[in-house]
């Protein structure tokens, strides 16, 4: 499926000849060439994952005062300001912190850590060393340094360009595509949504969070993980509650039959699609609406795409027909559970 996401794109702009659309289409290209027995690495350097001592994880952030960056389930991500990428220069690092003081948070936190061992994209993530402590385990990531991209299309004053939509969607079906294809057995991310797609400095696409991730086609979903415990010595938001998916990208498939596949993806790929196309979030709290059922019209009718277009968007800057395609092939994404 995620294949045919990469060639539905490449076939639809093949008639662009900018410099913008050339390297899009070679991107695509190398996409459409993942097949391999295992995690293909999409680039020849070589890849160094360091494990460290909970001392080390403990000089690179300050619990009670380096920046958080963002939340999990039952997990917290701070800033490392700076960190040796294992090359001449140091950067700064994401951190993220998970409670395994329970056997179920210990599983979460080694799936992902597996998960992630094995992923080498330019459009995942990078897991640069891990910490595999008894009580917290680590996971120090690249830093994306432009936030993610639910923040760029709804809390940010700064629209994004439409060329940079467009290659946003082409990098994040690259990514889905070598999850479910250029890996043996395949990977299911299981929360492919706006706020999972991280932007770095040259606001290319970082898929990240495996938090949710599973090997093979399809498998159970897990019930959800108990509150944490009150006496950990962490901060763990214990009145967070369990969610299968995330509200407005959940595929109705997996919610009727408990299995998380690869259609789940694509139903989220399709739902991301659809914000980068009109700027509306997936879903409205306050209206209770989805965006798939808002944006129907559009996906029955490529005649109402103009009306749909984010405003914030220049009317010379975007190019209609491209419009439709995406939109079309959103459509597709979403055929099998409609919205």
């Amino acid at each position: 499926i995620a294949m045919g996401l990469v060639k539905f794109l490449r076939v639809k702009f093949r008639r662009k000849r900018h410099s913008a659309d050339d390297e899009i289409s070679a991107a695509a290209a190398v996409a459409v060439d993942t097949t391999t027995t295992n995690c293909k690495h999409d680039d020849r350097t070589q890849r160094i994952v360091k494990r460290l001592s909970w001392d080390q994880i403990q000089r690179l952030i300050t619990i009670d005062s380096s920046p958080i960056i963002g939340y999990g389930g039952f997990s917290t991500v701070y800033l490392a300001g700076r960190f040796q990428d294992f090359s001449t220069t140091t950067a700064a690092a994401a951190v993220k912190i998970q409670n395994c003081t329970s056997h179920r948070f210990r599983q979460a936190y080694k799936m992902e850590l597996e998960i992630l061992l094995r992923l080498h994209h330019r459009y995942i993530v990078k897991l640069i060393a891990y910490c595999d402590h008894p009580e917290e385990g680590a996971l120090v990531l690249e830093y994306a340094s432009n936030g993610n991209l639910q923040q760029r299309l709804h809390s940010s004053n700064t629209s994004l360009a439409w060329r940079r939509r467009v290659a946003i969607a082409f990098q994040l079906a690259q990514a889905i595509c070598y999850l479910h294809d250029g890996c043996s057995p395949h990977i299911v991310h299981g929360d492919v949504k706006s706020s999972n797609v991280l932007l770095d400095e040259n606001l290319d696409c970082k898929l990240c969070d495996f938090g949710s991730a599973k090997v093979g086609f399809s498998s159970a979903i897990d019930p959800p993980p108990p509150a944490a415990d009150s006496n950990a010595r962490r901060p763990w938001r214990s009145n967070r509650t369990a969610v299968v998916g995330s509200p407005g990208y959940t595929d109705p498939a997996y919610l009727r039959t408990g299995l998380a596949s690869k259609k789940n993806d694509v139903y989220g790929f399709g739902v991301v699609v659809l914000e980068l196309i009109t700027g509306v979030e997936a879903f409205s709290a306050a209206r209770g609406e989805r965006l798939t059922a808002r944006a129907e019209p559009m996906l029955r009718d490529a005649g109402k795409v103009a009306e749909m277009v984010d405003p914030r968007l220049a009317g010379g800057e975007i190019d209609l027909e491209e419009a439709r395609a995406m939109a079309a092939m959103a459509a597709k994404c979403l055929s099998d559970s409609p919205g």
